[in-house]
């Protein structure tokens, strides 16, 4: 990712209403269909600057990997233990056979070969792991925060389907999230696109605004696994070897 990307990451993952919200999401997902055991060993890979690392953690034992050496540190801090630069598709150093969850958040579109990297991640799951998976969705929202962000690729559900399966992995079903927010979103990034716009502004939109954004997109906790939203943002799944 451009530098200014993960800058923006630690200025704002604290307030910003897709950062706060998509944690709550995640978390009420992973209680209710990750099935991990008490005290599970989880590895975040691509872990920016850390911001997930404490929701994971109500989930057991959290190891972490960032490339970025700046975003890395302050992941390290947060974490209040080193954090790993083993990059994908290899994860090279990593322990096989070793983990409950591997959580793998807005990843592995920024990895060219993700069959590859996918299968990494399995290979380091414990018998019974899993990998939470979220990417973003629709290749025809592409715009620059795409560019900006250094992603090859955003996803339906039969690409992601296809590579995963492809990676000798098998998924719990595709969820569709941040669903409710799409209309916005969509008509934001094509508005963008028209005209011209060649950097992705992440900061967050004016306190009211981002205080409703985040309830807004915060319902979705109820809603993720639980019944078919329309189409959204991003995709979300868990996935385990066949």
């Amino acid at each position: 990712m451009d530098r200014i990307v993960y800058d923006r990451m630690a200025a704002h993952d604290s307030t910003h209403w897709w950062y706060r919200a998509r944690r709550d999401i995640l978390a009420d997902y992973l209680a209710r269909e990750g099935g991990l055991p008490k005290d599970a060993r989880i590895l975040e890979i691509g872990c920016g600057t850390g911001h997930n690392l404490p929701m994971l953690a109500q989930f057991g034992r959290v190891e972490a990997i960032e490339i970025d050496p700046a975003a890395r540190a302050i992941a390290s801090a947060r974490l209040g233990a080193p954090v790993s630069a083993a990059p994908l598709p290899e994860l090279p150093g990593i322990e096989r056979g070793a983990y409950d969850l591997i959580a793998v958040l807005d990843v592995v579109e920024h990895i060219e070969d993700d069959v590859a990297a996918l299968k990494a991640m399995g290979e380091c799951l414990k018998p019974g792991g899993k990998i939470l998976i979220a990417v973003p969705a629709h290749q025809w929202l592409w715009s620059a925060h795409d560019v900006v962000n250094h992603h090859h690729r955003r996803y339906s559900k039969a690409t992601l389907a296809a590579a995963i399966g492809q990676a000798g992995l098998k998924h719990n079903g595709l969820r569709w999230f941040n669903s409710l927010l799409f209309p916005l979103a969509a008509a934001s990034r094509i508005a963008g696109r028209l005209r011209g716009k060649d950097d992705s502004d992440d900061s967050p939109p004016p306190a009211a605004l981002n205080a409703l954004f985040e309830r807004i997109f915060r319902l979705e906790r109820h809603l993720v696994g639980r019944v078919p939203l329309s189409p959204g943002v991003s995709i979300l799944t868990l996935a385990s070897p066949k």
